[in-house]
């Protein structure tokens, strides 16, 4: 069995997710491309969404602005927000949308809406939730179509009455709730391809958003795709971007069964290699078993999150013995400070916008020098804007304080 040792996987690390020296250069007339960075990383993680932003100026080579980036996900729209893989929140490149939302995202509608149709049963005096809801949907596509084709949710709910009932979620508990179902339903016509989250209310920090049909935002749609091959299509991506790697690490980044996981594998031709740094055996795509070249020496500041820390599962090797001080409880990374495809320490903003940061190993006078610029550019980027990540870790609470 072909083996690939830990350090040709920092090396494709760097390479392939533009990091280091091999950051992302603007197409030729563009200034900066951020949709060239979600295209070498798949998707960038956006449930936090400074990660989107963050996560870009990180890879460009060179200048990239909010305002450059807020035009790719909302002038020239070549960037989508959706629900995909996990039940997570990513930005895909556009022409990936129908690829996701074949493969991951349809299954997740089916689920969030038994979810919800669960609740409604359980939680409210609606005898019978199945057409209730059925033409409350109906009733919210047609409320935006009358606007234009967007609307925010409170705009929504003023005039869909229906969305303000709410859900009597833990009936006793002392941690009862009682919610509305608003957020439920748009989540659900979002995730069935309906509705799209748009420009958002406030700045590019905020996480509200203003919703837009789907056929007034998104390109024309490609020929429909069926669903093994939008799996296969999308086990592709992630091998030539993440791979070699494991089958559960494929599982766990897509929320697949390990059935679909194997028959997409095998659609591609993968083969089995074995892994160096104990991390046992995995696969990678036929045509992909060759060595990359060193990058030299390289250091980024990644921000919680971000696509490349939260690519893998099975994080060994490139995480070490920091998971506890980097990821919180639930298994969410905040910020990174990375050295040659190692995670060696984190980062947090204080109050005054000055980036702090903290090394968790010995990485010698040239390492120090590599990341005090990286914390230098990432400070300057930032210009004062204060950014504290949606999941908070130990360290990144200890350095913002």
């Amino acid at each position: 069995m072909h083996r690939i040792h830990v350090a040709e996987r920092r090396r494709r690390l760097a390479v392939r997710h533009g990091l280091g020296p091999h950051r992302i250069s603007g197409r030729a007339g563009w200034p900066a491309d951020p949709a060239q960075v979600a295209r070498q990383l798949v998707a960038l993680h956006a449930t936090d969404p400074a990660t989107v932003y963050l996560s870009v100026m990180a890879r460009m080579a060179g200048p990239v602005t909010p305002a450059a980036i807020e035009e790719s996900l909302y002038g020239r729209r070549d960037l989508i927000r959706m629900l995909a893989m996990r039940r997570t929140v990513f930005v895909v490149p556009a022409e990936s949308v129908p690829v996701v939302q074949v493969s991951t995202t349809d299954r997740v509608a089916r689920d969030q809406r038994a979810r919800l149709l669960k609740h409604l049963r359980e939680g409210t005096a609606i005898a019978d939730p199945k057409p209730w809801l059925a033409d409350v949907e109906r009733s919210v596509l047609r409320q935006l179509a009358q606007r234009g084709g967007t609307a925010t949710a409170t705009e929504l709910s003023a005039a869909e009455p229906r969305l303000r009932t709410t859900l009597v979620m833990a009936a006793g508990k002392p941690y009862q709730a009682t919610p509305t179902v608003t957020s439920r339903v748009l989540l659900v016509l979002a995730a069935q391809g309906k509705i799209v989250r748009g420009r958002p209310i406030g700045s590019w920090l905020s996480q509200q958003y203003r919703w837009v049909l789907a056929e007034h935002w998104l390109p024309d749609q490609a020929d429909p795709i069926s669903e093994a091959a939008a799996r296969t299509e999308l086990a592709r991506q992630w091998l030539a971007a993440f791979g070699p790697a494991p089958l559960t690490d494929l599982k766990w980044w897509t929320g697949w069964t390990m059935a679909q996981v194997r028959q997409s594998t095998a659609a591609l031709g993968a083969v089995g290699v074995e892994l160096g740094g104990g991390s046992g055996s995995g696969v990678a795509l036929p045509d992909d078993l060759g060595g990359t070249e060193d990058p030299g020496d390289w250091a980024a500041l990644l921000p919680g999150l971000d696509p490349t820390v939260m690519g893998w599962p099975e994080r060994s090797w490139f995480l070490g013995p920091h998971a506890r001080s980097l990821f919180d409880t639930n298994g969410n990374a905040g910020p990174t400070i990375w050295l040659n495809g190692q995670v060696v320490g984190g980062w947090a903003q204080r109050a005054d916008g000055e980036i702090a940061i903290r090394l968790l190993e010995d990485v010698g006078a040239g390492g120090q020098a590599l990341i005090e610029a990286e914390a230098e550019r990432t400070g300057s980027w930032l210009a004062g804007v204060r950014v504290i990540p949606r999941f908070r870790t130990p360290t990144e609470r200890e350095l913002s304080a």
